[in-house]
């Protein structure tokens, strides 16, 4: 496969239209909103920056990382434990679930359109979003920091088009957020490929109150 075409293959991973359900979770940011810890356009930059680094930094890019370098040598053991981990990683209910239906969606897809992989994503029970990422990712023969970055790029882009239905912004200001929140993926890349397992770390406990007060919010357009 040509650098080109993996590159194409990639940008439809990462693409708001995949049809895997991500539009649908805004992962806490509609509590963060209903109780005003984020109002506006910078408060919005404080909150997802903060997930971004807290969470998504230390421990979801890592484990991307990690399936990532697992499936391109054929380790299922591996991608299992650190699919587990992933999924054990998530704090509420609804982050659990969210990962285990995208992770579900993305698979059915992937094995649709190309349906001599079903065997090897059949041999992950419950497979997380990450894992089948990282799959179709390492099928497409895309190279680890560029999978890295378009999986650290969408999650940005789905949280700045959560914020713009939700508080709500311009399409100017939804731009310039992702255009800012972006400008960290490279450092961030650095340290998921860099970072060894024992400094693996999760530690978000606003994002995780905020989800699960989001469990029982009264009025609301995400699933989480």
């Amino acid at each position: 496969m040509s650098g080109t075409l993996a590159l194409v293959r990639l940008l439809q991973l990462a693409s708001p239209s995949l049809p895997v359900g991500a539009y649908s979770y805004s992962q806490g940011l509609e509590a963060a909103i209903e109780s005003g810890e984020v109002r506006d356009a910078a408060s919005a930059k404080r909150w997802i920056g903060a997930v971004l680094a807290l969470s998504v930094a230390g421990m979801e890019a890592p484990l991307v990382a990690r399936m990532l370098r697992a499936w391109s040598q054929g380790d299922i053991g591996a991608v299992r434990r650190w699919n587990d981990d992933y999924v054990a990683s998530r704090e509420t209910a609804e982050l659990r679930a969210e990962t285990l239906q995208m992770g579900y969606s993305l698979a059915r897809l992937v094995c649709e359109l190309e349906p001599e992989t079903k065997s090897t994503l059949a041999c992950i029970e419950a497979p997380s979003f990450p894992a089948v990422f990282a799959f179709a990712s390492v099928q497409a023969k895309v190279e680890p920091r560029e999978a890295l970055a378009a999986y650290l790029f969408a999650w940005i882009e789905n949280q700045a088009l959560a914020a713009l239905k939700l508080i709500p912004l311009g399409q100017t200001q939804g731009q310039a957020l992702i255009r800012e929140l972006a400008k960290g993926i490279p450092e961030i890349v650095d340290r998921a490929l860099a970072l060894p397992d024992d400094a693996l770390g999760n530690f978000a406990p606003g994002l995780a109150m905020a989800s699960s007060r989001h469990e029982t919010q009264y009025t609301r357009l995400f699933r989480s």
